[in-house]
């Protein structure tokens, strides 16, 4: 039987840049490289594609040391990848993509639609789902039209918070105004598109909101303001298809701080994952039939992990938001929660992959 030829990028120019370094490594050694012929592609921070020649160089970081660029050329008569080096030029034909990318310009749909375009097969969510998946701001408006329920919120724009909005008489004052008309002390502040709770803070006072949206405003040009849900972070893991989505078991994040931000997530040891942990009768199911409704709801297709939390007081399940490219590290919830409900990383990855390859256009 013939390879099919796979590409996998990873790196990219998000803060989750590192991340995706560490993800990548875990998908590559999943797949069966009896059946692909893998290249794989590194995108700097700075947004340099590199070929990267060995997995043993993605491990060590050495791959930034590259001389070779490797592209993905848009040119849907080709299917092909460019290679350009102190050799000349070449060219090698594409058969899938793998795109193992988290955050800006990997999981927003950026990627995807080069790839689209392309006419080049392509592991995980499309445009659509892609971009609304990774706005928390659209995500909660598709939401809403669910019934499903949602922590309440505030929607400021970084020009606002910026003052490049003089003309229009906006102020700090007027902001905070706005949030505390709403919502009440303490809320979670968030850059609309950052990923790996990048940018984000829990603000107790006026002060606290004032510097969340700062903060904020350097990692995005949306900011949503929050009301903080107390209750336990509840995880589901999705694979499929909008008409035909799967949802696994139900996970449990203990965050080492006080909220389960980059550090909690990928520095800190004490922070633990639980699965299957024990809910209210009928509450794990809850949470899966959520989950496949949102995944269908944002058009997703492949793989997305969908996030809740079960409210302290009331048990009622609150929408957090969904990643449709979920972290694949050795404490990444979504390849854990497949894992417990019988499929390996092994089988995971070959799932994807035939997703991508008959996907419809």
């Amino acid at each position: 039987m013939d390879k099919k030829n796979m590409v996998v990028v990873f790196g990219g120019q998000s803060s989750e840049h590192d991340i995706s370094c560490i993800s990548v490594q875990t998908i590559a050694k999943a797949i069966d490289s009896d059946k692909y012929d893998i290249t794989y592609i590194g995108i700097t921070k700075e947004g340099h594609w590199l070929l990267v020649d060995s997995l043993d160089k993605i491990v060590d970081g050495s791959w930034r040391e590259s001389t070779v660029s490797a592209v993905i050329s848009p040119d849907a008569t080709k299917k092909e990848l460019i290679l350009s080096g102190v050799n000349g030029t070449s060219t090698k034909k594409i058969d899938v993509v793998f795109p193992v990318m988290h955050g800006m310009y990997g999981e927003d749909g950026t990627i995807q639609g080069l790839l689209e375009m392309a006419k080049l097969p392509y592991v995980g969510c499309g445009v659509l789902a892609s971009a609304v998946g990774m706005d928390k701001v659209y995500t909660k408006i598709i939401v809403d039209d669910l019934g499903i329920d949602q922590a309440d919120y505030v929607l400021v724009r970084a020009a606002e918070v910026e003052g490049t909005m003089v003309n229009a008489g906006i102020s700090m004052d007027d902001l905070v105004a706005r949030v505390e008309s709403k919502l009440t002390y303490p809320v979670f502040i968030k850059p609309s598109k950052a990923g790996s709770s990048q940018g984000v803070s829990k603000a107790h006072d006026r002060k606290e909101l004032i510097d969340g949206l700062i903060l904020a405003a350097k990692h995005d040009t949306k900011i949503l303001v929050e009301r903080n849900v107390i209750g336990r972070e509840i995880e589901c893991a999705v694979l499929g298809t909008a008409v035909a989505p799967e949802a696994s078991g139900v996970g449990e994040i203990l965050a080492a701080a006080e909220f389960y931000d980059f550090d909690a997530k990928y520095s800190n040891a004490e922070s633990k994952t639980i699965i299957s942990p024990e809910l209210p009768e009928g509450k794990a199911e809850e949470i899966r039939q959520a989950a496949m409704a949102i995944f269908s709801a944002v058009d997703g297709y492949g793989l997305a992990r969908v996030d809740f939390f079960l409210e302290k007081e009331t048990n009622r399940v609150i929408f957090n938001e969904i990643n449709t490219l979920p972290g694949f590290t050795s404490i990444s919830m979504y390849p854990m929660l497949w894992k417990a409900a019988g499929l390996s990383i092994e089988e995971q990855v070959e799932k994807q992959i035939q997703l991508a390859l008959t996907r419809r256009y």
